[in-house]
């Protein structure tokens, strides 16, 4: 029999693999070169990278933590193959989008106040917020070297594409932490910080792959399309987790995002339905200078729900779901159906 997760640096054979063989498949090509691209980094930041990353310890010593599932790389690798081209040709542009990811994870850790991800303390807990923001930095440099490395015709477009997508990312981040001193946001402004926060990276992991996949601006265009809808409801799902998630999976603490009283899209879903729940959130997320008790972030979780905005987060991920498939029409089925696959597979977790 064939063995699913095997496919390589060739051409795409013809049958769709589940997700978590495409995830284990996208690893195998992504690993090497990304730790290649740690390392070639200088020592400070390539020991904080080591171990946000999950190789190392604190102290430098070989570890095993969890790396997440990388899925804008996966995206990246299979946005090549439906495109007609091969996964070996994008891998700067996985490489490259991996490294973009984690730069933003670094930044948000320290302004979210965060202290755990992927179930070990985070990096700024570890090295100091200082240290964490400036490897960040580095990754972030990493990740243009990664692209400009090799004399694909994909170079330039793929750095302009990388860059509007980190500016889009880094408005988004603004946004959102402008939020939490604001009471009048509105579903549709939350929609877009969103989108650019994370809809923008994950449309340019697909529209990079693409490119260097050898397609044209027209289909790189179109997938750039899937990956944004993919990504806002990716976003969708996770500001669920943040609220229902459980810890042992998501790797943060229960109800973070109410803890800090951060308006994701739930939230303010809940808060502009004009019920009586609402109400009684808005006090509750009233600024007072110190963070919601578990208590209060309990009670919270519960109007949320009570407003209808669990049910609304979770079917208009659906919807963007559908809006995503549309974008893969008449491109190459097996990769095509593994894009949808992925995309169900990482907006359908336990909420």
């Amino acid at each position: 029999a064939r063995d699913h997760g095997a496919r390589d640096h060739g051409a795409p054979d013809h049958g769709a693999r589940p997700a978590d063989a495409v995830l284990r498949w996208s690893r195998r090509l992504l690993d090497p070169a990304l730790r290649a691209a740690v390392d070639a980094m200088p020592d400070t930041a390539r020991r904080i990278a080591a171990y946000h990353f999950g190789w190392r310890d604190e102290r430098g010593r070989p570890a095993s933590g969890p790396a997440g599932k990388a899925i804008r790389p996966a995206l990246a690798l299979l946005a090549a193959e439906a495109a007609g081209g091969t996964a070996a040709a994008a891998l700067p542009a996985a490489v490259a989008v991996e490294l973009a990811h984690n730069f933003s994870l670094l930044h948000d850790d320290v302004m979210d106040g965060d202290p755990t991800r992927r179930h070990r303390p985070t990096a700024w807990t570890v090295f100091g917020t200082n240290a964490a923001i400036l490897a960040g930095d580095a990754l972030l440099a990493a990740a243009y070297g990664a692209l400009a490395d090799g004399d694909s015709p994909a170079v330039a477009p793929g750095v302009r594409v990388l860059a509007r997508a980190v500016v889009d990312l880094v408005e988004g981040q603004c946004a959102d932490l402008s939020f939490e001193d604001r009471t009048d946001v509105t579903l549709d402004a939350c929609l877009t910080m969103a989108n650019r926060k994370t809809g923008a990276l994950m449309g340019a992991a697909c529209a990079l792959g693409a490119l260097y996949g050898g397609a044209a601006t027209a289909e790189a265009d179109r997938l750039r399309t899937f990956g944004e809808r993919f990504g806002l409801a990716f976003q969708l799902t996770d500001d669920l987790l943040g609220i229902w998630g459980d810890p042992a999976v998501t790797g943060k603490p229960v109800r973070s995002d109410l803890h800090n009283r951060k308006k994701s899209l739930p939230v303010v879903a809940a808060l502009t339905s004009a019920t009586p729940a609402a109400a009684e959130l808005a006090d509750l997320y009233r600024p007072r200078g110190e963070p919601l008790s578990a208590g209060d972030t309990a009670r919270a979780a519960a109007l949320i729900e009570a407003t209808g905005a669990r049910a609304w987060a979770a079917a208009h991920a659906d919807t963007l779901l559908a809006e995503a498939e549309e974008c893969l029409t008449g491109m190459a089925p097996a990769p095509s159906a593994e894009l949808l696959t992925l995309a169900r597979l990482t907006t359908h977790r336990d909420h």
